[in-house]
């Protein structure tokens, strides 16, 4: 009977823990917010012993510092960090280059040396560093004294400014609140765009390949400041409309669990597809020719001229004879030189 009280204890706990996760949370985050149980941390993340005084160590002698990610299975707003963060290539970038990310499950087993050189559990930890709720990153700096504390989940765009602010050791000259006033960095529309030419529902793949037009797979997400500029410049340029005709443009909510026939006619969810398909940022474009081959992806951050490059490259089946696109692109831009077009490929 004593077991079954303290099993349940725990269950409210975690419950509660991830209901505080919740008020603290940046902004609300809708409907489609569902408990999603263990998610699975991005394959970068540090492999670290936890020995924290040697990982800050270590960092440093990179020129970096460490992030701690205490985390929970069944947290919603740690799947949103996960999915709709660092599914970001901009993020991911700047998450590499400054830090060393450390997942701690707060209620977890695994021994941790502190930065006062006591061996002690995840959870025991956690709960010296007074972590209260799901997600809570504490990014130390080289004394292992904490720079920024973040207390839930922040949206993207001011992630990225918080990755900004610690990265560049800021915190030593305004607070994290004026900084971002300062970087004003702008929000994500949270949708996702509609397109015309885009193939209606239902979707099978399987069909489409065959189609004597190329497959063009967009993987995108709500949260996407690179998705919102992909809509709403580099989509609405002619030059990039005439290219997107050349294709039977798919779009693919990259976290949906809708379910489509995939090119090998079976039925599967957008999100597993984007699994199998190893997905890690939107948005992410796959071109894909009729034996249902991935021919190019794009999944980098590329303005309008390179866009418009990749969709020239498989459409005009240039890939089949110059393997290299950076030498594809380079021809490309000395052609339309050579023609009186000026390229410029930050436009």
């Amino acid at each position: 009977m004593q077991s079954k009280f303290i099993r349940l204890f725990v269950v409210l706990n975690s419950l509660l823990f991830t209901l505080g996760s919740t008020v603290h949370a940046e902004e609300s985050i809708g409907a489609d917010l569902v408990n999603p149980g263990y998610v699975e941390k991005p394959a970068w993340f540090k492999n670290s012993f936890l020995d924290i005084r040697e990982d800050i160590a270590e960092a440093a002698s990179d020129n970096k510092r460490v992030m701690l990610y205490f985390h929970q299975d069944g947290c919603p707003y740690c799947a949103r960090l996960i999915q709709d963060n660092f599914s970001q290539h901009s993020i991911v970038k700047k998450s590499k280059k400054y830090f060393d990310v450390i997942a701690i499950n707060m209620w977890g087993d695994r021994e941790v040396t502190d930065l006062n050189g006591n061996l002690i559990t995840e959870k025991a930890f956690s709960r010296s560093a007074r972590v209260m709720y799901t997600p809570t990153l504490l990014l130390l700096n080289e004394k292992g004294q904490i720079a920024l504390r973040i207390n839930g989940y922040y949206a993207p765009h001011k992630f990225e400014a918080a990755l900004d602010y610690v990265g560049q050791h800021m915190e030593t000259q305004l607070s994290f609140r004026e900084y971002f006033k300062q970087q004003s960095p702008v929000k994500a529309s949270g949708k996702l765009h509609q397109e015309p030419f885009y193939v209606k529902a239902p979707l099978n793949l399987s069909q489409l390949i065959k189609d004597s037009k190329p497959l063009l797979l967009l993987f995108e997400q709500k949260q996407c400041p690179a998705c919102d500029e992909l809509h709403g410049d580099i989509f609405k340029r002619k030059k990039t409309q005439e290219q997107l005709q050349r294709f039977n443009v798919v779009q693919l909510d990259m976290w949906s669990n809708e379910k489509i026939i995939n090119s090998s006619g079976e039925e599967i969810s957008i999100k597993q597809l984007a699994a199998d398909m190893n997905i890690q940022y939107a948005p992410s474009m796959i071109f894909m020719n009729q034996q249902g081959t991935e021919i190019f992806r794009a999944e980098a951050y590329i303005k309008s001229f390179h866009t418009q490059s990749v969709m020239d490259y498989v459409a005009s089946g240039a890939y089949k004879t110059q393997p290299e696109f950076q030498r594809y692109i380079s021809e490309r831009a000395d052609k339309l030189e050579a023609q009186g077009i000026h390229v410029d490929i930050w436009d």
